[in-house]
């Protein structure tokens, strides 16, 4: 039987997962994640969710292939929509898609009653990873790790959070940065913020030289590479 070798990103994924898990991946694409999940002993069940059909048919073509269907049930539709209660889903990976989306398939999932808020999240966003962090924090997540990798020139910020009954109250910086990154400021961590800064002297140097200026704007602005600076310095 082949076995699946996963991208950098999507390994730590599957590291996060714990074993004896009932996975639903969300925007499973080929299915890769729970296949390599399942080849490895290392859930019991999974729900491969796919809302575009030609991404659908190729995870249902990579279950079968690899003789899988016992342990993953790929299905085609919105989000968390795919979910039933029978599934008893434990964990939810989202990944390779942007913040403010993630966020969307989490709360649309909630309001839905298909996720219970009590399921171990991890999530990979393309960007905007603030907002899915502010957002964890505001339903009581507890962010128990994170990882960020460099791959085909791109950087990517994985997050592990589980349910808590006390709401966990970050600052700014660790909405920003992330609790875990900033503390470990590793040396992906430092290029992503030292061309973040340049991004920003950049927007506030043009902002500036606008004929309507926006000053509250360029405040903003201003206070976040601030931040940053402070960050990487």
């Amino acid at each position: 039987m082949n076995s699946v070798n996963l991208s950098a990103r999507l390994q730590v994924v599957a590291d996060y997962v714990e074993h004896g898990a009932r996975l639903a991946d969300i925007g499973s694409d080929h299915a890769y994640l729970p296949c390599y999940l399942a080849q490895n002993n290392r859930i019991d069940y999974a729900v491969a969710g796919e809302i575009v059909k030609g991404p659908y048919l190729n995870a249902v073509s990579e279950v079968s292939k690899l003789g899988l269907k016992e342990t993953i049930d790929v299905r085609l539709g919105d989000g968390l929509e795919v979910l039933t209660a029978k599934d008893n889903i434990d964990t939810i990976t989202i990944a390779g898609v942007g913040g403010p989306l993630i966020v969307h398939i989490l709360e649309e999932g909630k309001q839905k009653e298909k996720r219970s808020g009590k399921e171990t999240l991890i999530l990979q966003p393309n960007i905007n990873e603030r907002i899915v962090r502010e957002y964890l924090m505001n339903e009581s997540y507890v962010i128990d790790a994170e990882t960020i990798v460099e791959e085909n020139a791109k950087r990517y910020e994985i997050i592990k959070a589980t349910a808590v009954n006390d709401k966990v109250n970050y600052d700014e910086k660790d909405l920003l940065f992330g609790p875990f990154l900033k503390k470990k400021k590793s040396q992906v961590f430092l290029d992503k913020w030292k061309s973040e800064a340049k991004k920003y002297e950049y927007i506030i140097r043009q902002m500036e030289k606008a004929d309507e200026r926006n000053d509250e704007k360029i405040n903003e602005s201003t206070e976040r590479l601030n931040l940053i600076k402070e960050m990487i310095k």
